[in-house]
């Protein structure tokens, strides 16, 4: 059964969902989807082609879907996807795509968006993430699964951020952080891998299998892409070929600081 305040305007084409809450004062776009069982709190607004799925929580004063905050943009079709079961906190903002990017931005499932979090245009996100307060997602950013980001972070456009990786609150990243990896500083540089989101989820003998990929990788002095190759020929890990096959693919690099042999 919905629970639709009559303060809330819905435009005619708007898909709602069964068991949908929407509070006073929001307003839902005539192109937007809302899933069964997601709750929109008072004040927040549901902008343009948007896609919500089941069992999201958005809280008041959301701002979803609105224009790119990109000078090119001119009106072209654009699409913002999110999966289900997020949570998405107070004063938070998600443009959609833009047409240089492909036109869509996709948040998958399971994630926490803390307040004041923006995610710009084309930005990817997969599922079980946490960004903290005030998080910054510039345009074309792409993050994995499990991943988290620390409070008053910026992230530069086209950064990656690989799975379980960790940036550090009040960070400023501008190059691509490796999966299992955690980031930290301003401008961020790797520190080690994310122990405490890995032993959460990965056995030991795992866990040890990274620790050696990653002294050999960032603390040998050797060149970084020639490691990864090495280590991809010589381990039947596939954490360790995630990380590896990450390194080689990197379009702007990866923070770290270099050791001469």
């Amino acid at each position: 059964m919905r629970k639709i305040s009559p303060q809330a305007i819905i435009e005619d084409g708007a898909v709602i969902g069964e068991d949908v809450e929407i509070g006073a004062f929001c307003f839902i776009s005539g192109e937007a989807i809302i899933g069964d069982g997601t709750k929109i709190a008072q004040n927040s607004c549901v902008y343009g082609k948007t896609t919500i799925g089941k069992n999201n929580t958005i809280f008041s004063h959301a701002v979803i879907g609105s224009i790119p905050q990109d000078l090119k943009f001119a009106g072209e079709e654009v699409e913002l996807i999110i999966g289900d079961n997020n949570k998405i906190r107070e004063f938070t903002l998600f443009n959609p795509g833009t047409k240089g990017g492909g036109g869509k931005t996709i948040i998958g499932n399971h994630n926490l968006f803390m307040g004041y979090v923006h995610l710009g245009h084309d930005v990817i996100i997969g599922n079980h993430c946490i960004l903290a307060n005030a998080a910054t997602l510039a345009g074309h950013v792409e993050v994995g699964d499990y991943a988290v980001i620390g409070g008053m972070t910026p992230i530069h456009q086209f950064v990656h951020i690989g799975d379980y990786a960790m940036v550090g609150g009040a960070s400023a990243l501008a190059q691509d952080v490796p999966p299992f990896c955690m980031a930290e500083g301003n401008r961020a540089s790797l520190r080690g891998l994310n122990l405490t989101g890995l032993r959460r989820n990965l056995n030991r003998n795992d866990i040890n299998e990274l620790k050696s990929a990653y002294r050999e990788l960032f603390e040998s002095g050797k060149p970084l892409k020639e490691s990864a190759s090495e280590l991809l020929e010589n381990t039947n890990n596939h954490y360790v070929n995630d990380l590896c096959d990450f390194v080689l693919k990197t379009k702007r690099g990866i923070p770290f600081e270099r050791k001469s042999i």
